[in-house]
């Protein structure tokens, strides 16, 4: 079975917006780290190799973005979550993000990272195995 494998011509295609901010070297470094969170070996659950490709590629650009500084019109160290409260008289602004299960606070930063989470639901769910039924030997 084959690994997914990064190219920059196109993940810059299918994100160019992330693509005029990161150059390919850092992508390719950005994709490194994606294999972190996403099984890219042969033993990886997602055995379509296209599909794990694109769960990678939608890794990358929530990396990305998430290491863009604010003044590229990334993230930066912004805020995450949806806005609890805020005043005007010396500017206060607050966030929740509510209760989320396991890991879905980091992934729910970025639209990318939202996309992929919504896309890798199935595997955070549980999967039936079924294995035929062995007939036991039975003594006298």
């Amino acid at each position: 079975m084959a690994v997914a494998v990064f190219d920059y011509a196109t993940w810059s295609a299918r994100y160019p917006d992330l693509a005029e901010q990161v150059a390919a070297p850092l992508a390719g470094l950005y994709f490194a780290e994606a294999e972190l969170y996403l099984d890219n070996t042969e033993c990886s659950p997602v055995r379509n190799v296209a599909q794990r490709t694109l769960y990678l590629y939608m890794l990358v650009a929530h990396i990305a973005y998430l290491n863009l500084p604010a003044s590229s019109g990334g993230n930066g160290a912004g805020m995450v979550g949806r806005v609890a409260s805020a005043s005007r008289g010396s500017v206060s602004v607050s966030t929740d993000m509510g209760s989320q299960p396991g890991s879905a606070a980091w992934f729910l930063q970025t639209q990318y990272g939202a996309a992929f989470w919504q896309a890798t639901l199935w595997l955070r769910t549980a999967r039936y195995v079924h294995t035929r039924r062995i007939q036991r030997q039975t003594w006298p």
